[in-house]
């Protein structure tokens, strides 16, 4: 496909892994902003929210925070979908030997 317009619904699929680390966490990025794992991530936050534990420490509260789960994972055959932005075309640039978009 050509270059999206802004605003287009845009499905986009991992054709091959990323050689680099930076391109992983870009791709990983990317993978946020589809719907269904943006919804993962707000329970994620929620439930780690309600699971806060705060106990007494030299008399002051400390917080013992939970670590985020890794939700998005990127390899090889999975697809997202993501609604495309004129801010987004750099990283998709990069990433273009990594991925097939597609019109929805």
């Amino acid at each position: 496909m050509s270059q999206p317009k802004p605003g287009q619904t845009v499905k986009c699929t991992i054709i091959a892994d990323p050689i680099t680390p930076d391109r992983t966490q870009t791709m990983a990025r990317l993978m946020r902003l589809d719907p269904t794992h943006k919804r993962a991530l707000r329970k994620a936050q929620r439930v780690r929210k309600q699971r806060l534990w705060v106990h007494n420490r030299g008399n002051r509260d400390w917080v013992a925070r939970e670590v985020c789960a890794r939700i998005v994972r990127p390899a090889k055959g999975q697809s997202f979908t993501m609604v495309y932005s004129a801010n987004f075309a750099a990283d998709v640039a990069g990433l273009k030997d990594f991925l097939k978009i597609e019109a929805v």
